[in-house]
């Protein structure tokens, strides 16, 4: 199945140099999956009757989501790339992410959405470490 993601990286005119293609892809995708599952969990521990615990969870969340939308943006960005601001950016996010799957995995026993929310975490975590090992 051809992604928006894969379909706009193909028909990009900007030459991808040595990247890894499909991580590439893999990576953009699992930021954006990552920073929906982050906000739907930072919602929905809002919702749950034990709020005050969830605090630092939900702040987690929030910070989880922006940057891994931010690392999204940054690796769409062929036009003028710089393999150090990459790195730096996927660095942070697979920093994040790590954050982010410990604290919901905390949770995770007592909340779903903070189960489906870690694991999401963990592949995005994945993926971006993939990437940076293929960059060298």
């Amino acid at each position: 199945m051809t992604t928006a993601v894969k379909a706009m990286l193909d028909t990009h005119p900007a030459d991808l140099g040595n990247v890894d293609r499909g991580k590439l892809i893999r990576c953009i995708e699992e930021c954006l999956a990552c920073a929906q599952a982050c906000t739907a969990c930072a919602d929905a521990c809002l919702s749950e009757d034990m709020v005050a615990e969830l605090t630092k969870c939900i702040r987690t969340n929030a910070d989880c989501a922006d940057i891994c939308t931010a690392t999204a943006a940054v690796l769409s960005r062929r036009t003028g790339y710089d393999a150090a601001v990459t790195r730096a950016t996927l660095q942070a996010c697979a920093t994040v992410c790590k954050v982010c799957a410990d604290e919901c995995g905390r949770h995770a026993e007592q909340h779903d959405h903070c189960r489906v929310c870690a694991e999401a975490c963990r592949r995005c975590e994945q993926a971006c470490n993939d990437l940076i090992t293929s960059l060298g």
